[in-house]
């Protein structure tokens, strides 16, 4: 049931979609907020996919206190997102995709391909009291550029592990970029003294030569302070933008679980270079669907979260069953 298929969305559609917002006004917040963020397959519930297809994602990322963006960026916030409180968020990510077969010098066909990506990321985000609206870009670079063999096998020495020894067969070099847009809705259920339930149901999508995707997704949370935030989120694709978070009091918690599902179009870490035949390359699954289960605390403007994550195949030829992966992320406030 939680498999769910959508019809891909531009951003032009997702921007119209989020200017819709309630005008509650939410808690304001004067500070930055600066975020560590790190995934791994090797941070797992079940066995076997250790460094296999998506192996690891770091990422480092800044969003902006509420309401101080220059008059230009907010009249372009206001534009796209409509009336809310504003911030910026600026971020660096990696991501690297190697097969199943990572001791094969020359990777057999239907395996993932081998890829890094760098990516940098600008969005625009706008909170009302009930949901948070973002719209922004991607861009950086496919391939080599991204350097993926050289922070996985630099790991694997640093830690005496085998090499992967097939990245000389990867994608090629290419230029990527994105635009990407979503909104996140927040629906209290239960608030009984400061203890409370809500649901967190989300749409949001990209389009590029990096990704072009819809995806919706649906978040059930138990605990304090969820009006703290406006969620989780993975490095991967989903909605970007949800660092940002205002402390109700000084120690927040909350447990959460959730479904997500993807329509995907394109995916160039799958589908190899835009313009190369030659490129390696898998036939993609147009329907990915995950579930996600985590916990979330806050205390005296940090904020550490874990999730496991459980993804069903996105490429024809995959081999991992049911793929998962563990996501931490520490947040604090400057």
């Amino acid at each position: 049931m939680w498999r769910r298929t959508v019809c891909p969305l531009s951003f032009v559609a997702l921007a119209g979609v989020a200017a819709g917002s309630a005008n509650a006004t939410p808690l304001q917040d004067p500070y930055g907020t600066w975020t560590v963020q790190g995934e791994n397959d090797a941070v797992s519930t079940l066995k076997g996919t250790s460094d296999q297809y998506y192996t690891s994602g770091l990422r480092v990322g800044w969003t902006s206190g509420t309401d101080n963006l220059p008059k230009p960026f907010h009249d372009l916030n206001q534009f796209l997102l409509g009336q809310g409180v504003q911030r910026v968020s600026l971020d660096v990510q990696q991501s690297i995709f190697t097969p199943h077969a990572t001791q094969a010098v020359n990777p057999p066909a239907g395996d993932h391909p081998y890829a890094g990506v760098l990516l940098g990321t600008v969005n625009f985000i706008n909170d009302t009291d009930l949901s948070r609206s973002v719209a922004g870009i991607q861009f950086g670079v496919l391939g080599p550029g991204g350097l993926g063999r050289q922070v996985q096998n630099g790991f694997h020495n640093l830690i005496s592990d085998t090499p992967n020894k097939g990245w000389a067969h990867q994608i090629g070099n290419q230029p990527v970029f994105q635009v990407q847009a979503g909104r996140i809705w927040r629906l209290p259920i239960v608030n009984f003294h400061g203890f409370g339930m809500d649901v967190l149901p989300a749409v949001s999508g990209a389009a590029g030569d990096y990704r072009t995707y819809g995806d919706v997704a649906g978040t059930i949370r138990i605990g304090q302070g969820l009006k703290s935030d406006f969620g989780n989120a993975t490095v991967g694709p989903g909605l970007d933008g949800t660092d940002a978070f205002t402390p109700v009091q000084p120690f927040d918690w909350y447990f959460y679980g959730g479904v997500e599902g993807q329509a995907v179009a394109y995916d160039a870490t799958l589908q190899g270079n835009t313009l190369r035949n030659n490129s390696p390359h898998v036939s993609k699954t147009w329907d990915v669907g995950e579930i996600h289960a985590g916990l979330a605390v806050m205390w005296h403007g940090v904020r550490l979260s874990y999730s496991q994550n459980w993804q069903t195949a996105e490429f024809k030829t995959s081999r991992s069953g049911l793929f998962n992966y563990g996501s931490l992320k520490l947040s604090v406030k400057f």
